[in-house]
């Protein structure tokens, strides 16, 4: 393990602590352009990455930090560099804004900062949710002719069946899909 990888796991990780507001989908642009700057992993991986994460416990954009410093480090310790450069911003950013809160909570102005953040957070969701979306169709990750017509099918089963899927624990759909995928892949 480098000194200038972990530097940039640090760098990298904090910067997507500090400006993802919204969540772990919001941490998705992210890793995209990581995947371009540094090639650690791949398009495919970040999809196996977002399922993983999104089914097991804990925040997802944790998860995938901590996954991708024990991948590119081959480390524990690479793990856990990543998990806490990405939530250093936050206990930073929470302490000063806990501080300063208390005194400026009925400003308008920070109402409306915290109004104005909405449709960026709703962005950055959106923005993460097509990238999924056209990974989880196209094979590659592209907008091309290489369909994947079982991702498809199940998106459409899923929004017919909505209601239906909606009254079944999420559990039962995520085994139900993994089982799914595993089948047709054999």
């Amino acid at each position: 393990m480098s000194l200038k990888l972990v530097l940039q796991l640090i760098i990298e990780f904090f910067k997507t602590g500090l400006f993802s507001l919204g969540g772990g989908l919001a941490t998705i642009p992210f890793l995209y352009e990581m995947i371009d700057k540094y090639g650690w992993f791949t398009k495919e991986m970040l999809m196996n990455m977002i399922a993983v994460s999104e089914s097991t416990p804990g925040p997802m954009g944790v998860n995938m930090a901590t996954y991708v410093g024990f991948h590119t480090t081959n480390s524990i310790l690479g793990g856990i560099i990543t998990t806490l450069s990405l939530i250093a911003p936050s206990i930073i950013v929470i302490c000063i804004v806990a501080h300063f809160l208390q005194k400026f909570k009925n400003s308008h102005w920070v109402q409306d900062a915290f109004y104005g953040l909405r449709p960026a957070v709703c962005a950055m969701i959106a923005s993460a949710g097509l990238g999924i979306l056209v990974i989880a169709i196209f094979n590659n990750g592209t907008i091309s002719m290489d369909i994947n017509f079982l991702n498809i099918i199940l998106l459409v089963l899923v929004f017919l069946f909505y209601k239906k899927f909606n009254k079944v624990h999420p559990i039962v759909l995520i085994c139900l899909c993994a089982c799914l995928g595993i089948i047709f892949q054999l």
